[in-house]
């Protein structure tokens, strides 16, 4: 892609002498302000396949806090492509402007399509997409979340070969993409685990489609009631989280991951003297429109 990114690195944790393992997070986050982490992972090569394809109009699926909404529409900005959004809850045509991810979006030029959960529901079917190629002609379609065959080859580039001295790889998992790619990058000696966002048994068989090796495993006791919910316990550790480390944390994944992480080192899952590397995937867009739901709750906010 033909603008400024920053190589990720690894920045080890201190835990204090309580713990007797080392920890590292990859600050995927620090890539692109704005097309950061698994998003950039993920669009990299589907990019270059709309332009050897000759398109420039890139078409995808969201809902209102999407950080892959954001990501496409900032990309869009900077390359010059033309982006639409087909985004989920046709109530939201009139509140663009009070959602920071929309709001944010149609600044970088998107436009959108504001469906209802029901048909969004039916987005991938022909006769869907049919109807979408009719109302803006030809486009190059990029799955919900950007989870295709081309954006696993791109999440399989955010393990290096210095990496293969961690024993645990730990990364959020949403559609199952970028730990689809982080397995077949790994080495058999790893474990994978993959941190659920949102409850289901569905993301087995997905992950599964993609991923090649079966040093996998998912730890789903982390999701907090599911998408996008969280509670005052885990804004409390992520704002403590960021004042002990200064790395800021999302409130749908990579929360929740951290959450997870540090629960399993207090009750000893880890052996002894492990090496564990955790994935920062970005996502720190979703800040602002998660403060501006906890004002109205009056809880505390995430700083």
């Amino acid at each position: 892609m033909n603008f400024q990114v920053h190589l990720s690195k690894n920045q080890s944790l201190n835990l204090g002498s309580n713990y007797k393992h080392l920890v590292s997070i990859k600050r995927e986050d620090l890539i692109h302000p704005y097309i950061s982490g698994n998003k950039y992972r993920k669009l990299k090569y589907n990019l270059a396949q709309a332009k050897a394809e000759g398109s420039n109009i890139l078409l995808t699926f969201g809902g209102a806090f999407s950080n892959h909404i954001a990501a496409v529409a900032a990309v869009g900005k900077e390359l010059g492509f033309k982006t639409i959004g087909v985004i989920r809850g046709e109530e939201l045509v009139d509140k663009i402007e009070a959602n920071h991810t929309l709001k944010f979006a149609k600044n970088c030029g998107m436009m959108f399509k504001f469906v209802t959960r029901e048909e969004f529901r039916n987005k991938i079917s022909a006769e869907f997409i049919k109807n979408l190629k009719s109302e803006f002609g030809d486009f190059y379609l990029i799955p919900e979340g950007g989870t295709n065959d081309l954006a696993i080859k791109g999440c399989e580039e955010i393990l290096l070969d210095a990496d293969s001295e961690f024993d645990y790889i730990c990364c959020s998992v949403g559609t199952g993409g970028t730990i689809s790619g982080i397995i077949n990058a790994s080495k058999p000696h790893q474990k994978i685990l993959g941190f659920p966002a949102l409850k289901g048994d569905f993301l087995q068989e997905e992950i599964s489609k993609f991923a090649e090796n079966s040093n996998w495993q998912l730890i789903t006791d982390y999701h907090f009631g599911g998408y996008a919910k969280i509670n005052p316990e885990l804004i409390g550790f992520m704002n403590q989280f960021k004042s002990a480390h200064n790395i800021p944390l999302d409130p749908v994944y990579t929360g929740k991951l951290l959450f997870g992480v540090m629960d399993l080192l207090n009750h000893g899952f880890f052996p002894e003297k492990s090496k564990i590397l955790v994935i920062h995937t970005g996502g720190l867009q979703g800040i602002s429109g998660m403060n501006e739901l906890l004002r109205k709750k009056k809880w505390p906010l995430i700083i």
